[in-house]
């Protein structure tokens, strides 16, 4: 008898305390579980020229990262702001606790990472301080005046997603207590690069760039874009143009790097139609002459468009891009570091000012250092920063995590390790290559499993041999297909051998994906004014699948009544069938708040 009033007691006082706490999570914490082998894309880098062990380093989604070992050990020192995403880090060299944070990245993709303004640090990066210039969204250049650090410059290249007037060139002369514009050009064009003369901090050069994006497509290049300069911090400035040597018409992005060692020798390069070119200054950019258009230059400017100068030396340059490119002959030719050495996809280089062999670049595989000019490189290994577009998991014990990255695949791997008590990179596992999306394990076997790519790839994998096996649907009858750059997967939880993928129509596999059926019709809009992805980029085609549209984004098969399918498009429709297909139904306007062509990329059915 007291053995049972004493459970119906302890019963009662945890049913009270569960209904009084109105959070039961609280006290539940976060745990890295990797994985950082292939790391993520680094988008900014200063380093503490007082200490260049201190390397700083910002992410596309991941933070900021600090290291006090020349980058052997990392700690993240931006986990509480509003934001995670770094588009600048600048350090004050004259008081290296000042630090300065641009967030939201600057290079536009279709899946980049908006910022919340600028924020600024006192003591080293242990506590920040929103300073300001919220609606700039993306910020990718940050200047400090060498003599005040109260005098602080930001490139603001703005939202990517429509017009906005919060774009251009801002100034503070009080540490970031008031902002001045000191450059605006329109509400479609924001400042892509922002160099300062390391002579004369007065002067500055600006690329300014037009572009924009839509769901459906990208522009780079207009009227807005170009080069000015300004000699007097910003209180006036002198736009340059094919009068002074750069190329006639409509420019796109551009690039700028000014020789520490010369600051008279200046490099753009520069977007134009058709045709990407370097072009050089030996007078500090009043007037410019075409080095080279090599294709070893660059490419895809919109997400790249960066180049560096060695600073002892004014004809030894870096141009980033799908690769590295060197030039020692002031960029008449071109070497190329190949991708065996480094992961590709770069956005970021830091070159130490007075030792030209230390250089730190960063990419979408994560943090490079070399301390050979380049010669050789350090991968760092231990930057969690892999961008994840999905994740998904299984009911092995332990439970195994199983997902894909942008531009480094998809991977499965543990959520415990009963063995070393720390999941290490060792223990992931990388199953399919590109960028990474759904990955989902079989349910009668975990060895074998989907995994997807871009554009509607996607494979049957034996994660044991490595075979992988393309099964990607075809139309029957040669209709060409639409697939999204994330496209829809599912398995049926009703029949293990029946999956569901998506184009414009809803396919379904009975046999794990050897043969397809299409069981829809024309799920979106099919608007064809939104389909003209071949022409997509502007100045410079980019066709890479991103901005596909019209297509299916979600297929959700309930978990309780079987034939019951759920369908969301990028083009704001919903659809529901019962009957495995059969007949559909659209639900589109029972969203009433949702906005008009809204994307619909998840759906939850209660179970």
């Amino acid at each position: 008898m007291n053995k049972i009033l004493l459970s119906l007691a302890l019963f009662f006082f945890i049913n009270v305390h569960a209904q009084e706490d109105k959070n039961p999570l609280r006290d539940l914490k976060f745990r890295n579980v990797g994985p950082a082998g292939m790391s993520g894309r680094v988008t900014s880098i200063d380093v503490n020229l007082r200490n260049d062990q201190q390397i700083y380093v910002g992410t596309a989604s991941g933070g900021l990262w600090r290291s006090n070992s020349g980058g052997q050990a990392w700690e993240c020192i931006f986990n509480n702001e509003a934001t995670s995403s770094i588009g600048a880090v600048k350090l004050s060299q004259k008081n290296t606790d000042v630090i300065w944070v641009g967030t939201g990245e600057g290079n536009p993709r279709n899946s980049h990472n908006s910022g919340k303004g600028i924020y600024k640090s006192l003591d080293g990066g242990r506590t920040w301080k929103l300073m300001g210039l919220e609606n700039t969204r993306n910020i990718h250049r940050i200047c400090i005046h060498p003599h005040d650090e109260n005098i602080v410059y930001v490139a603001a290249i703005g939202v990517a997603w429509g017009e906005s007037e919060d774009r251009g060139v801002y100034k503070t002369t009080d540490g970031g207590r008031t902002w001045n514009r000191i450059l605006y050009l329109n509400e479609n064009t924001g400042a892509a690069d922002l160099v300062m003369d390391p002579n004369n901090p007065d002067k500055l050069i600006v690329a300014m760039w037009e572009h924009k994006r839509w769901p459906w497509f990208f522009n780079s290049g207009g009227p807005g874009s170009g080069l000015h300069i300004t000699y007097n911090g910003g209180e006036s400035w002198k736009k340059i143009t094919d009068k002074e040597g750069l190329p006639k018409g409509e420019l796109g992005r551009i690039g700028v790097a000014i020789s520490r060692s010369n600051p008279n020798i200046v490099y753009a390069l520069v977007e134009n139609k058709g045709k990407n070119a370097l072009y050089r200054s030996a007078n500090g950019g009043d007037s410019w002459r075409r080095v080279s258009d090599n294709p070893d230059i660059g490419n895809r400017p919109f997400y790249y468009s960066e180049i560096h100068v060695s600073p002892d030396n004014e004809d030894i340059i870096y141009s980033l891009w799908t690769y590295v490119s060197k030039s020692k002959d002031g960029g008449k030719t071109w070497r190329k570091i190949p991708y065996n050495t480094i992961h590709p996809d770069h956005h970021a280089m830091w070159i130490h000012p007075e030792n030209a062999n230390y250089v730190i670049e960063g990419n979408d595989g994560g943090l490079n250092i070399s301390r050979d000019a380049g010669k050789t490189w350090r991968f760092v290994e231990n930057l969690p920063l892999a961008q994840f577009y999905h994740i998904n998991i299984d009911n092995e014990m332990p439970y195994n995590i199983y997902g894909g990255m942008q531009d480094n695949g998809s991977w499965v791997g543990p959520s415990y390790s009963w063995t070393s008590g720390a999941i290490v990179n060792g223990q992931w596992q990388e199953i399919y290559f590109g960028d990474g999306f759904d990955v989902v394990p079989d349910p009668e076997n975990v060895r074998y499993m989907y995994a997807m790519s871009q554009e509607g790839n996607v494979a049957r994998i034996d994660k044991e041999t490595g075979y992988n096996k393309s099964i990607k649907p075809r139309h029957p009858e040669g209709t060409k297909l639409r697939f999204n750059w994330n496209a829809a997967i599912a398995q049926d939880p009703f029949d293990v051998g029946t999956i569901y993928f998506g184009s414009q129509f809803v396919h379904k596999s009975k046999d794990k994906g050897d043969h397809w059926d299409i069981i829809s019709p024309d799920l979106t809009t099919n608007d064809t004014a939104k389909q003209h992805q071949l022409t997509s980029g502007g100045l410079t085609y980019d066709v890479t699948g991103a901005e596909n549209y019209t297509t299916i984004l979600a297929i959700v098969p309930s978990t309780l009544k079987k034939d019951e399918l759920w369908v969301g498009t990028d083009d704001g429709r919903l659809h529901l069938s019962i009957n495995g297909g059969e007949e559909w139904k659209e639900l589109t306007k029972g969203l009433k708040d949702m906005p008009e062509g809204a994307w619909i990329p998840f759906i939850h059915v209660s179970e």
